[in-house]
């Protein structure tokens, strides 16, 4: 059975260079909400929150049809809360698929000077990340614990 990966982390933590890196490595098909923004609403990062529920469950459905067909996926999420993360592990299961998390464990300092850069020569498809938008990121986010990354 192919495995679904889940990319867990905040804005700059890596989780697009990672999950192209095991795009091309496994190889795997990659879905990223952002990557369908543009394409769908017109718009780069937007944050309609029912739009993106929306491309997430479109792709997990497609995602797990791929992995029953025996194609890696990767999920270039971030997943930043722990019941998004066990409401997957839970559908997971119940479409009969594996679910494994990836997760970019960067510090706050390291995230800033990260987003700075990016924001100095954003690409098309990204979206601008304020050093006050990653204090608010920081402040929400729950990293996984011990248990659900084995």
């Amino acid at each position: 059975m192919a495995t679904i990966f889940l990319m867990v982390g905040l804005p700059g933590s890596g989780k697009t260079t990672e999950a192209r890196r095991i795009e091309r490595e496994q190889p795997a098909l990659r879905f990223g909400e952002d990557d369908w923004i543009l394409p769908l609403y017109g718009e780069v990062g937007i944050h309609d929150d029912a739009r993106r529920d929306a491309i997430k469950a479109l792709q997990w459905r497609v995602a797990v049809q791929a992995a029953r067909l025996g194609v890696d996926v990767v999920l270039d999420w971030g997943a930043w809360s722990r019941s998004e993360r066990d409401e997957l592990r839970t559908r997971a299961v119940a479409d009969g698929v594996e679910l494994k998390l990836i997760y970019l464990d960067v510090p706050r300092d390291e995230l800033a000077r990260r987003q700075a850069a990016r924001n100095a020569a954003l690409p098309a498809d990204t979206f601008h990340v304020t050093p006050e938008m990653l204090d608010e990121y920081w402040a929400v986010f729950e990293p996984p614990s011990a248990d659900e990354l084995t």
